[in-house]
């Protein structure tokens, strides 16, 4: 009987660039793969300061943005898998970051 071992590995990040449009990342194996920003509505909405603060999460396997709690896997990329995130969490998450700011605009005024 024969049978079929297919060999798998993590592809794993070595990099990442945002434009105003899209997201980049270069892989350890040499890929440059691109997504379109609009795949990750939290990223579309982050400053350029937030998007800038990122780093590699499992070796590699994700980033992770702490400004804005985003976290996208190289796997989702490689899949071509966008954001799961309802439209409800979104709005919600955009109503608390709106508050959040007009707080900061308060205290810097008094």
């Amino acid at each position: 009987m024969n049978s079929l071992l297919i060999e798998t590995y993590v592809a794993s990040i070595q990099h990442v660039a945002i434009t105003a449009d899209s997201l980049t990342v270069d892989l350890a194996d040499g890929r440059t793969i691109s997504v379109p920003l609009a795949w990750y509505p939290r990223l579309l909405h982050g400053q350029p300061e937030e998007l800038s603060n990122w780093r590699l999460i499992g070796r590699g396997e994700g980033i992770h943005w702490s400004d804005l709690d985003e976290d996208i896997s190289v796997e989702n990329i490689l899949f071509g898998q966008p954001s799961g995130e309802s439209q409800r969490s979104l709005v919600r998450w955009l109503r608390t970051r709106s508050e959040q700011r007009q707080g900061f605009s308060l205290r810097e005024l008094a």
